[in-house]
């Protein structure tokens, strides 16, 4: 099967989300259950956008799971402990990064958010960069021309991350274990991803709609929108950081009965930023 979906669009807004897959690998072989497994994903944050391609915003999602591999990693972050034999590629030395493959949650995840080892296996090599080859590189390659098409017709980019977070942080999720989520989270980076003045343009609208939301704590921004912004060049990305309480059970999985009204706001946002030039904010 195809491991991503990407629709291209007409407009200058950029959509992705790389963590709601739910399509597992047979190679995964993972000796973690799939339940505790399935609580790493941005559950339903496909559904929550859906109507985005029919304004003509460009779609890239992904269909593997975050614990098979996580797209918004750089190839650089690897847990070498994972592995039966030396990695071939460069790996990651920024104490920054490692503070995250430490945690279990490099490109390849070794633990869950609870802590739990995802395999009871050392993993080939081979097979790693398999996984990089089948889902990380389209992934990105859908993500570089989506943007690249946005912003030779328009002149720039609006390029937005989809996420979902839990309403608490997890013991090994986050440098901030046990923190209470807002609403939203918004991230670029300490606004080197994007101009302050979208940033603060997002983060007003959710407001204005009842919202908590928090710009770049504890959430910035990872790989997707570091790779591929440029706010000098006026190709900007932002994270989006969604509370799963607003419209699903943590627990089931189920949608909840906020789901509609949140996702009338997100169209709400999605229409505003259409509506919206960053060069002239």
């Amino acid at each position: 099967m195809p491991w991503i979906t990407y629709l291209p669009g007409a407009s200058p807004l950029v959509l992705d989300s790389p963590h709601s897959g739910t399509a597992y690998p047979e190679d995964f072989r993972h000796a973690c259950d799939l339940k505790t497994l399935r609580r790493a994903e941005d559950t339903h944050v496909e559904k929550l956008y859906d109507f985005a391609p029919a304004l003509g915003v460009a779609w890239i999602e992904a269909h593997f799971p975050r614990s098979y591999l996580d797209a918004n990693r750089n190839t650089t972050e690897v847990d070498t402990g994972l592995l039966d034999g030396p990695w071939p590629m460069e790996v990651a030395t920024d104490p920054v990064v490692l503070s995250k493959v430490r945690l279990g949650k490099g490109l390849i995840w070794r633990a869950t958010d609870e802590g739990l080892p995802i395999y009871a296996r050392k993993l080939g090599v081979e097979e790693v960069l398999a996984r990089i080859r089948n889902c990380w590189t389209p992934y990105h390659a859908a993500l570089a021309q989506a943007i690249e098409s946005a912003h030779a017709r328009h002149g720039y980019s609006i390029h937005i991350n989809c996420h979902s977070m839990p309403a608490v942080a997890s013991s090994h999720a986050t440098d901030f274990p046990g923190e209470v989520h807002p609403d939203f989270v918004v991230g670029n980076r300490d606004h080197s991803t994007s101009s302050e003045a979208l940033a603060q343009r997002v983060c007003s609208h959710l407001r204005a709609r009842g919202y908590q939301v928090a710009l770049n704590h504890p959430y910035k921004g990872v790989e997707l929108v570091r790779r591929h912004s440029d706010p000098a060049g006026h190709r900007h990305s932002l994270q989006l950081e969604i509370n799963r309480k607003l419209y699903m059970d943590e627990q089931t999985l189920e949608i909840t009965s906020g789901f509609d009204d949140l996702k009338a706001s997100l169209r709400s946002l999605v229409e505003l930023l259409l509506a919206t030039d960053p060069r002239v904010l």
